[in-house]
């Protein structure tokens, strides 16, 4: 538990030759999130697509630590009149044991079961997937990250859009994966959430302002410096 699930060392990463985002020097631990915080264009795309090897590491250190990682974009990488259900959409996320032509075995079945159950979603196993509610497809594409038993898994805004029960039940369903040892790194602007699902902080504007717990890199002053004089009550707000 003491290992950490990544480590970067005065990374930067950019798009062929061009830095984007630079200077990025920190740990995230197993059982712990990361909220990635800044202005738009301050580079928490660019992070996380960094993370997932879609972005070029131009110089400095990015140590994985051979974690295995899910993913969940802002908005459903599905098509929704596609005919798929729930369940399917889950086992998706277990691509990477599965055999090419080869069905899910009992077991696997079973932990698709378990975390459609966890997400509180069992009823809808065999609904379309496009016929459930935006928080609920939200829920079910985390599921479908869950279900390989990642170390670590990226949410990229994942609460933009929910209503307060589905909001909950997603601050829970992290929660409980955190207790698991899972890892999160959570791109968000919302610092009431931050507060609320994570430990740590990267704080962005093209470079690192902090990679720090929350009590340190959230101060008025930082805040202020990542986002160009706006003051911490502000961002309150508009969170």
């Amino acid at each position: 538990m003491n290992t950490p699930v990544l480590t970067c060392r005065n990374a930067t990463f950019g798009y062929s030759a061009i830095p984007a985002l630079s200077g990025i020097s920190g740990e995230l631990h197993p059982g712990r999130a990361l909220a990635l915080i800044g202005p738009n264009g301050s580079g928490k795309t660019t992070f996380m697509r960094g993370l997932l090897g879609q972005v070029t590491l131009l110089s400095g250190t990015l140590d994985i630590h051979n974690t295995s990682m899910g993913y969940v974009p802002q908005s459903a990488d599905i098509d929704l009149t596609f005919p798929i259900t729930t369940d399917q959409v889950v086992t998706m996320g277990l691509s990477r044991e599965l055999r090419p032509f080869s069905f899910p075995s009992r077991e696997q079945k079973e932990r698709v079961r378990a975390e459609l159950e966890h997400v509180g979603l069992a009823d809808r196993a065999n609904h379309r997937f496009g016929h459930l509610s935006g928080g609920q497809r939200q829920r079910v594409l985390v599921a479908r990250a869950l279900v390989s038993r990642p170390d670590l898994i990226l949410l990229d805004e994942p609460f933009n859009g929910l209503d307060e029960p589905n909001r909950s039940a997603l601050i829970r369903i992290i929660g409980e994966a955190k207790a698991q040892g899972t890892a999160f790194v959570i791109s968000t602007h919302d610092l009431r959430l931050a507060r609320e699902v994570c430990d740590d902080v990267l704080l962005l504007a093209g470079r690192q302002i902090a990679f720090d717990s929350l009590d340190h890199a959230l101060t008025p002053s930082l805040i202020s410096e990542a986002y160009g004089g706006l003051g911490h009550d502000d961002l309150l707000a508009l969170g």
